[in-house]
């Protein structure tokens, strides 16, 4: 197992904890022990910077690589005696060393060239900051910009950051667990399809803004304080899996106590199309990542840029909301059954497109790459 070792320490907290913990919640999220002795470790951190969760699996792919700020080492993966020393001396010192870093390679945080960050399907450049109070609120944005993903719809990339990114510094502050968030916003899932239920849309659409806030918050809170767990992310990620049909269908038997019933063969129709697009769409994701190694999403531009509004629940519910604005949410019900067909003719085209280009020895690659 990879050993990774702090240098020297401090006192500064960042999301309501210690530099020493977070770099132990790293090394244990990435399967490596974070109580070796500098002399002996593999990995060496300087405490006194804070760096995203990101450079750490990176680094431990390269040996022989130090990551520096300002010529300060941040981080480095060195496997001789001589190396480390090198690097404990500088860190030390809070300067790079006279005689540069010979035999080992050196990475700059201040360069412009990012990695790609293949979980949140986004090329980023990492952060690498002195960690002090006064560069706090600068790190923790940082870090919560570095936990956002980089392809998903148009709500969660440009409406929730800023009201996602107070609530999660709220909850590390209050000690608050990702799955506590999670259970508060599955508690307010139930309650939006009551209120769909009954016709009472307004309602429901608050309560539901509430739940999709704190479904980006749950995610965000487990990264920045690295307490992912397997049951927080099955949670999370099955809630979101199946309540979206559940959501249209309350939707489409409220329209009756609302005053604007859908005829039967209309109600139908919007949930066959809605049930069977869904599925379809979430299988046709599946079969390009097994096929490809990679999400459908960022295949090529126009991937990323269609899945801001693709047929997933938050730019259904603006097409919902747009209907209801006109009194009409039997309109926004069938708009949403409709968006739903054709973006799983979109979904079709692009996959076998990919499939002819592979066929034809083309290479699939993600455009981010």
């Amino acid at each position: 197992m990879t050993a990774v070792a702090p240098l020297g320490g401090n006192a500064t907290p960042i999301w309501g904890m210690s530099a020493a913990e977070r770099l132990r919640r790293l090394a244990r999220a990435n399967g490596m022990r974070a109580d070796a002795d500098p002399a002996d470790a593999a990995i060496l951190a300087n405490l006194r910077f804070a760096f995203d969760p990101a450079w750490l699996p990176h680094l431990a792919k390269r040996p022989g690589t130090v990551l520096t700020r300002d010529g300060v080492p941040v981080l480095a993966h060195v496997a001789d005696e001589e190396g480390r020393a090198l690097v404990r001396a500088a860190a030390a010192a809070s300067a790079p060393p006279p005689a540069g870093w010979g035999r080992l390679a050196e990475l700059r945080a201040e360069d412009p060239d990012g990695i790609l960050n293949e979980a949140l399907r986004k090329r980023e450049r990492p952060f690498a900051e002195p960690l002090t109070p006064a560069t706090v609120p600068l790190i923790e944005r940082e870090s919560y910009r570095g936990a956002y993903k980089g392809v998903t719809d148009l709500l969660t990339k440009y409406l929730w950051p800023v009201w996602a990114f107070h609530l999660t510094r709220l909850c590390a502050r209050a000690g608050i667990s990702p799955n506590g968030v999670t259970a508060v916003g599955s508690a307010l899932c139930v309650l939006a399809t009551v209120a769909f239920w009954h016709g009472w849309f307004w309602s429901g659409l608050a309560v539901g803004l509430l739940f999709m806030v704190l479904d980006t918050v749950d995610g965000k809170l487990a990264r920045c304080t690295i307490t992912s767990s397997k049951l927080g992310n099955a949670w999370d990620h099955g809630v979101d899996l199946v309540h979206p049909p559940f959501w249209w269908w309350a939707w489409a038997v409220g329209c009756l106590p609302y005053g604007r019933p859908l005829s039967d063969g209309a109600f139908w129709f919007a949930m066959a199309a809605m049930a069977t697009g869904y599925v379809a769409q979430r299988l046709i994701e599946g079969a390009f990542i097994v096929r490809f190694g990679m999400h459908i999403h960022v295949w090529r531009r126009f991937d990323s840029d269609f899945r801001l509004v693709t047929a997933r629940r938050n730019p259904n519910m603006v097409i919902l909301l747009a209907g209801l604005a006109m009194g009409r949410p039997d309109w926004g019900i069938l708009a949403v059954a409709a968006w739903t067909l054709l973006s799983l003719v979109v979904h079709l085209v692009r996959l076998a497109q990919a499939m002819v280009d592979a066929a034809r020895g083309r290479p699939v690659v993600s455009w981010l790459a």
